[in-house]
């Protein structure tokens, strides 16, 4: 795995990647109908840095890493990670998130936080958790899961 910073190429890959998950409405607070532009937009964002793993040359996962808060909150990271489904449960989450890590560290970051974790996106809270994060907030029914209903969503964070 090959883990290196987004560029413009790269966003038709980022877009087929993402939109599934996004359109899916279970792990992301974000509109269902969301299309290729507004997404790639939304995942490398100004106020962000985007990173892309590949494979054999194809794009299996990517995340971003940017401040939680700006002004006096912006020593704390934030991120997020999407795999391809068909990756999942090789390491590629584990990667991307330790690669964050240090990419935070250096930057200058001492913390990240996750603000918006769904609680039934069981697999990623598991990884969070063996990775460092405390579960240090609950927001009782705040996503609405297309098939569950509404759901807790988790506040996470770690020292970096």
């Amino acid at each position: 795995m090959l883990i290196r910073p987004a560029s413009p190429d790269d966003d038709a890959a980022i877009a087929a990647l993402i939109l599934p998950e996004i359109a899916a409405g279970e792990t992301y607070a974000l509109s269902r109908d969301m299309g290729a532009t507004a997404a790639v937009a939304y995942w490398r964002g100004p106020d962000r840095q985007t990173f892309v793993v590949e494979n054999n040359g194809r794009l299996i996962g990517s995340y971003f890493l940017r401040a939680n808060q700006g002004g006096d909150g912006d020593h704390v990271a934030n991120a997020g990670y999407m795999v391809d489904p068909a990756a999942r449960g090789r390491g590629v989450a584990r990667a991307m998130a330790t690669d964050s890590f240090d990419r935070a560290r250096a930057a200058g970051f001492i913390a990240m936080q996750f603000n918006f974790v769904v609680s039934s996106n069981q697999r990623a809270v598991a990884l969070w958790q063996t990775l460092g994060f405390a579960i240090v907030g609950r927001l009782p029914g705040a996503f609405r899961h297309p098939a569950l209903g509404p759901v807790d969503v988790l506040v996470m964070f770690r020292s970096l």
